[in-house]
């Protein structure tokens, strides 16, 4: 038991330690300003891989095709 009470002692600690992506000072929309830029980012980076993995799929698809015809 004892063990235990030490592991979440040490976990609470080191997430008092930890960076969070709001502003405890802000009030309401405003306090999330960070982490919504954060998911925003990582949005249009998401997109902009997909478009770039499906450009060289459907080019390498296609001249993969005229080679083989």
């Amino acid at each position: 038991m004892n063990r235990i009470r030490k592991y979440w002692g040490e976990v609470v600690l080191e997430l008092r330690k930890a960076t969070w992506p709001w502003d405890p000072k802000e009030k309401g929309f405003a306090k999330y300003k960070e982490l919504n830029d954060s998911t925003i980012v990582v949005f249009i980076a998401m997109l902009l891989l997909g478009a770039f993995v499906s450009f060289f799929d459907f080019a390498l698809r296609k001249s993969f095709e005229f080679f083989v015809n």
